[in-house]
């Protein structure tokens, strides 16, 4: 049965990883990450991560009561009013309903290529630090059919809080792997026969000239500096996404859903 905890006042240490929400990287040094947001929380509680504990508004606690129920083992929930669980967090809640869980054990990609059909198609990041924008890819790569995500070491972590939230909890449905030398990353996917693309506006080959039902992967930078030049070395060729005159640049979130829609298009037939 569920038995909420409710919280009356702001001072208990169970508390103490919702009143450090914007020291993020501190929590995932310890392994944890957070999510935001009823709808989030919700598409976590039907996935097999492990949650800590939720803190949620009476209104929330009854629309997840049939979620949480169920849960082995069953999470620490803490129930109190909107205004303080925004108190408690230090900025403004659009919704009441946050979750604590703990970032997946950590799976090399080969092991993951292993288990899933090809042709794979595969996201990799380099030096994408704006955490909605890494969210908002992880959430595309999701949709649009992507085996599994690369992020860069000079990558923000998709899990920390705001990329959880923009990706809408596409982070706990597809693969994630943080690499830490996207280079050696990229040189082993080359031998085992993957095709890695360079994401560039100059590119002279667009994405619909470039065949993308074989293994590939889209590697996408830096929305200003694009990859690094090590990066970009490390790729077998290019492609990049059209536009009309006057306009030199997409934002990369959007660049990489437009991309990554074109290779479900051509698998698609």
């Amino acid at each position: 049965m569920l038995n909420p905890t409710p919280i009356d006042s702001l001072d208990r240490p169970e508390l103490a990883p919702f009143r450090t929400l914007r020291r993020s990287a501190e929590q995932r040094r310890q392994g944890l990450f957070v999510a935001e947001g009823g709808s989030v929380v919700k598409r976590l509680l039907a996935h097999e991560l492990e949650i800590v504990s939720l803190l949620l508004s009476p209104t929330w606690l009854e629309r997840l009561a049939a979620d949480i129920e169920p849960r082995n083992p069953s999470p620490v929930v803490f129930v109190g009013p909107h205004h303080l669980l925004e108190a408690l967090v230090g900025f403004p809640l659009h919704q009441g309903a946050m979750a604590l869980a703990r970032v997946p054990a950590p799976r090399p990609l080969d092991e993951i290529l292993e288990e899933r059909v090809p042709p794979w198609l595969l996201l990799a990041i380099d030096d994408v630090t704006n955490t909605e924008n890494v969210g908002t890819m992880v959430r595309s790569a999701a949709a649009l059919g992507v085996t599994a995500v690369i992020a860069g070491e000079t990558c923000a972590s998709p899990w920390l809080r705001r990329a959880v939230r923009a990706s809408m909890g596409a982070a706990f449905a597809v693969p994630i792997v943080e690499s830490d030398d996207l280079v050696q990353t990229l040189d082993g996917l080359r031998h085992r026969q993957v095709l890695t693309l360079a994401a560039d506006p100059h590119a002279p080959a667009p994405a619909f000239a470039v065949d993308l039902r074989t293994n590939c992967c889209l590697v996408v930078g830096h929305e200003g500096r694009g990859l690094r030049p090590q990066i970009r070395a490390a790729c077998a060729s290019a492609v990049g996404v059209p536009m009309a005159s006057g306009v030199d640049s997409l934002n990369v979130a959007a660049a990489t859903a437009v991309l990554l829609y074109e290779a479900m298009r051509q698998r698609l037939g």
